[in-house]
């Protein structure tokens, strides 16, 4: 989970602060050098972590916060606006030209995921209403070429390429020509990159910028590699004056160092976040709504967007019917698996509520290759026996259990869970045609 390090040990640092009636300065003191360790272990650059805990408690100390009647909750307010203010205060957008089409240079490392990035960026344009074109301008790491194609096609997204015989500037060129006769409004270049930055990387990008002048230059960074991210985006910021930068593999970074670091070291914002390996797997960056997931306070907001993104109105409202009139089957909890599947690792989602931090998920199993057994069991029945489970007899959990490839226990389990679930549907539905009747609800044994 992104971050969860980090949040583990600043979120234990509060803990000792919240529900003191009265905090000393020596009370905020500490919990600061908590958190400057913490920050340093999450490989935040030094000179942002001494910055950052100089400013948290020159506030901290001020008369609001001492003589306010929840001291600790106070703190916990400026860590969170300070936090924010540290990633970029709010949300930083791509910026269109006025006159299309708009040309993206993806630059970056090797490794940091930039093809498959470019992909991504596509994919979430095209889902806004764009219409992009990826263009290949790396000729030199085997396979770049093909790869964006596969990408492309998997999306859904043209990709423009003349192999890897002509140059890198003539084809950026070339591709923003073609995309001009095609109408294409984004135009996204995907340019080479090196196992390590050198003299003649840097010169193409240069020379690429001052052939095409894009709109937006994004570096791409690895942000499980930390500091080295920060110094990467240092470098190039220096030779190309980057406008953005894309996190990718955010998901996997528990620790955040470059995400903390990258805006304060460069001046310039992060702009997507990458949080998993799917093509979809990318979304906008929010400073406030990170810092909130940080300190287990939730992201309401974003949670809400993917549910209304991924889960079908229409599909709601006769599910909501099936409740209410106790028909809900199989069938239909198949369907609600796949739609919460594509809202992203469970585990994160369940970060995102207010609340549910490390330490309230301790010990609560958050596995995805449990959703996917249970969707196996599932796909596994017959449809008369997702419609009707009463069928299922003691051979059937036998089959049921091979084509699944699991043991006639969980076939059996999810059966009790599925008839538990239904039970518990009937009583709300109870309890909400006694509460329209009037007079209030009233608990059966009362």
């Amino acid at each position: 989970m992104a971050f969860e390090n980090l949040a583990e040990k600043l979120q234990g640092a509060f803990n000792q602060l919240r529900g003191r009636g009265k905090l000393s300065e020596k009370d905020v003191k500490d919990a600061m050098r908590e958190v400057k360790l913490a920050l340093l272990e999450a490989d935040v650059n030094f000179k942002v972590v001494k910055d950052f805990i100089n400013t948290l408690t020159e506030r901290a100390i001020g008369e609001s916060v001492m003589q306010s009647l929840t001291p600790g909750q106070q703190v916990v307010k400026l860590v969170n606006e300070e936090l924010t203010n540290l990633m970029g205060k709010t949300q930083s957008k791509l910026e269109f030209s006025s006159r299309p089409p708009t040309v993206i240079m993806m630059a970056g490392l090797q490794g940091a995921g930039k093809t498959t990035t470019c992909g991504k960026l596509g994919a979430l344009l095209k889902k806004q209403g764009k219409r992009p074109l990826l263009v290949a301008c790396d000729i030199y790491r085997p396979a770049a070429i093909q790869q964006l194609k596969v990408v492309g096609e998997k999306v859904g997204v043209p990709v423009f390429e003349m192999g890897n015989q002509t140059s890198p500037v003539e084809i950026a060129k070339a591709g923003i020509a073609h995309g001009i006769h095609f109408n294409n409004d984004v135009i996204i270049l995907d340019t080479a990159g090196r196992l390590h930055i050198d003299e003649n990387l840097m010169q193409e990008l240069i020379h690429i910028k001052e052939a095409v002048t894009p709109k937006e230059i994004l570096l791409v960074l690895d942000s499980m590699t930390g500091q080295d991210a920060v110094n990467v985006a240092e470098h190039f910021n220096s030779q190309l004056e980057i406008n953005g930068v894309i996190l990718t593999k955010l998901d996997g970074d528990t620790r955040g160092g470059a995400a903390l670091s990258v805006r304060a070291v460069t001046g310039k914002p992060i702009k997507y976040a990458c949080v998993g390996e799917k093509l979809t797997d990318i979304e906008e960056f929010y400073p406030d709504r990170m810092a909130s997931r940080i300190l287990g306070m939730g992201d309401v907001l974003s949670l809400i967007e993917k549910a209304q993104e991924n889960f079908d109105e229409e599909k709601a409202k006769k599910l909501e019917k099936k409740m209410k009139t106790s028909t809900f089957d199989f069938e239909d909890f198949l369907d609600q698996l796949e739609q919460l599947q594509k809202m992203g690792p469970i585990g994160d989602l369940l970060g995102m509520i207010p609340g549910m931090n490390n330490k309230a998920l301790k010990g609560v199993e958050v596995n995805d290759k449990d959703l996917a057994r249970t969707k196996a069991i599932i796909q596994s029945m017959t449809r008369k026996e997702r419609l009707d489970p009463d069928l299922i007899n003691g051979s059937r959990k036998k089959r049921i259990a091979a084509g699944a490839g699991v043991h006639v226990s969980e076939v059996n389990r999810l059966l009790k869970q599925f008839e538990q679930t239904k039970k518990m549907m009937k009583q709300f539905g109870g309890m909400e045609k006694k509460m329209k009747r009037g007079g209030g609800f009233k608990f059966p044994f009362m």
